[in-house]
């Protein structure tokens, strides 16, 4: 199909919720029973390096066993019709394994380590286990490849610029809470139509003329979505 319509869509917690991984953002302020402080963020890392890597061990396996859900199915399948890009607060690889094909990780990726030396150096987990010991080719520590709470996102900058090129915007699965992620919605040009799947309708300061707030989980309303999507922007 020539000239296919970019659709970006920005994918969060909610989405992955369904295929059964937990969000730390539950109640409580705690990541599987693990404080945020001790298992997401440099200091915890600096403090005590087993712990966080122990952390996200579990974290791989738990997720080897998750399989994509229907909005991930959807998302992909929609290839065949738009220029479909996702930008992804989320470090799973189930958009991946649903086989979605041009995925931008803002938080890093699960399944991936990076050399504490040099940032640029990553590399593939083999399986789950990440070790005390294993280390790059300059001989550092590798780390889990995630953004922590309190560094940069470098992915941004990408992000920004997919939003910019955006025909169609879907936000599916995040409230829009998280920063610097939630700011996207604010980069797609103006009368681009945005849609928003989430049980709760976020606040989104400015107009809102071309935003279309579907309040249900991202299985229920990305097969309303996918129906609107091929009826009428084909």
């Amino acid at each position: 199909m020539p000239n296919k319509k970019k659709l970006v869509v920005l994918s969060g917690a909610g989405i992955s919720a369904e295929s059964g991984i937990k969000t730390f953002r539950d109640s409580d302020g705690l990541w599987e029973g693990h404080s945020i402080e001790d298992v997401a963020t440099p200091e915890g890392w600096r403090r005590n390096p087993q712990l966080v890597l122990d952390f996200y061990n579990e974290r791989r396996k738990q997720g080897l066993e998750a399989e994509p859900n229907a909005a991930h199915l959807i998302l992909a399948e929609l290839e065949k019709y738009f220029d479909v890009q996702i930008i992804t607060q989320n470090v799973d690889n189930l958009h991946e394994k649903a086989g979605s094909t041009n995925v931008l990780h803002l938080h890093g990726e699960l399944y991936k380590s990076r050399s504490t030396k040099d940032p640029s150096l990553v590399y593939d987990v083999k399986g789950w286990e990440l070790k005390l010991g294993d280390t790059c080719e300059l001989g550092s520590q590798l780390r889990p490849n995630i953004v922590w709470f309190r560094e940069e996102v470098p992915m941004m900058v990408p992000a920004v610029e997919l939003a910019e090129q955006a025909d169609i915007f879907i936000v599916v699965g995040t409230s829009l809470v998280v920063y610097p992620a939630a700011g996207l919605v604010y980069y797609v040009p103006p009368r681009v139509p945005i849609f928003v799947i989430d049980p709760k309708t976020p606040e989104m300061s400015g107009s809102t003329k071309y935003v279309t707030f579907i309040q249900e989980k991202a299985t229920v309303g990305m097969t309303m979505l996918k129906e609107k999507l091929l009826k009428e922007y084909l």
